[in-house]
């Protein structure tokens, strides 16, 4: 571990059996914390492994970084005994199977707790561990469509776009769990059984669109949300988009119109009072983009600036790498790992009185890179180990 000041989980032992994005961003942000992690693997390792050719992908590296590899088969004898003696010096278990592979495989939570009492055990699922949709298979796409945050997004004959939502929020209701588990067993000295499912967590994600059509009955549709926050998407001239969000104080309103020199639009009955604007949402998109079309980029940037409306140019991945402000937050961070060499990845984005130099920044793990290491530490033999190795 490079960094010479220890995170606030320094301490922690979290074992993962994991595959994918859920349970293995837990993990992640959880050891960008401090925490020691060790991901269990079968010997074809996490499947996001290969997802760009050869064993080591971008999609693997940034949801398992600050991470040490264990291959062990479970379902043999000399696996199983090996991943109970692990479990027996953690402190949280965190697996993304489908519901009752555990118990199938011999390690369900009797058992677990009859090595480690205290241990936390944090399982997620797709749907929930029962119910008529408990044995389907569940990616983020379907998490999206089942939980509405898809309709939110897209419009008559779209296609799904974007990057991952319901996985990645599912984790992070997934470390949010684990920490508070922690904490509780500070005081109570036990350990809880988490459960959490990607459907859920996506629809916790949402409350607030879920709260305007239940209380107030606004229409859920993919306007729902901007329309109420007057957020628009202006064309530039040279083809690139600037973002605007007035919400609802009228000085916003007042600049943006200041800042495109269409202060005509201020008496268009249409327009004149937020109401209308809410309510001919399209068609105000439609007059401000007539004008943002005039101009590039820059030039509107300045203006907006000047009349100190909230705007952003949506940027697109590499121009984000060398935004002033993001360069000056210093986001990220070059790494290496001593095989596959270099890395950019993104730094975790909490501080700790303004610092985070507590961060580990270590880059993902080979394959069973630190097999042996970890079954000797555990306490196996040579003899033991080899065992293991070769998947008995």
């Amino acid at each position: 571990m490079e960094n010479a000041t220890l995170g606030p989980l320094a301490g922690v032992r979290i074992v993962e059996l994991t595959a994918m994005i859920t349970g293995p961003l837990a993990g992640t942000l959880l050891a960008d914390l401090g925490a020691e992690v060790i991901k269990v693997e079968p010997k074809e390792g996490d499947p996001f492994r290969t997802f760009r050719g050869g064993n080591y992908s971008p999609y693997f590296c940034t949801y398992n970084r600050n991470k040490r590899s264990l291959v062990l088969n479970l379902k043999g004898e000399h696996g199983k005994e090996a991943f109970l003696e692990l479990v027996k010096n953690a402190d949280v278990l965190i697996v993304n199977f489908r519901s009752g592979v555990m118990d199938r495989l011999g390690l369900g939570a009797d058992q677990l707790r009859e090595v480690n009492p205290k241990l936390i055990v944090c399982s997620i699922t797709g749907f929930g561990e029962s119910g008529p949709y408990a044995d389907r298979p569940a990616y983020d796409a379907v998490g999206q469509a089942l939980s509405g945050i898809s309709s939110l997004f897209l419009g008559q004959d779209a296609q799904i776009t974007g990057p991952s939502i319901a996985d990645n929020l599912t984790g992070m209701y997934a470390s949010y769990a684990v920490l508070g588990a922690l904490y509780e067993r500070q005081r109570t000295g036990v350990g809880k059984d988490i459960q959490l499912n990607m459907l859920e967590s996506t629809i916790a994600f949402i409350s607030d669109p879920f709260a305007n059509y239940l209380m107030a009955g606004a229409k859920p549709d993919p306007l729902m949300r901007v329309r109420a926050s007057q957020s628009y998407a202006l064309r530039c001239s040279d083809e690139s988009l600037i973002a605007v969000h007035m919400s609802s104080p009228q000085k916003f309103w007042l600049g943006l119109l200041a800042a495109l020199d269409r202060n005509d639009l201020a008496s268009d009955p249409r327009f004149s009072e937020r109401a209308g604007r809410l309510e001919n949402y399209e068609e105000l998109a439609v007059e401000l983009n007539r004008t943002s079309r005039t101009q590039p980029r820059d030039f509107w940037l300045a203006r907006l600036v000047e009349h100190d409306v909230p705007h952003a140019p949506v940027l697109t991945l590499p121009e984000v790498l060398v935004d002033p402000q993001v360069t000056h937050l210093d986001t990220f961070v070059d790494i290496e790992h001593p095989k596959h060499g270099p890395q950019k990845v993104v730094r975790r984005p909490v501080r700790y009185n303004g610092r985070r130099d507590d961060q580990p920044l270590n880059a993902a793990p080979d394959l069973g890179e630190h097999s042996t290491e970890i079954l000797r530490s555990i306490g196996l033999s040579d003899a033991e180990v080899a065992a293991v190795l070769n998947g008995e």
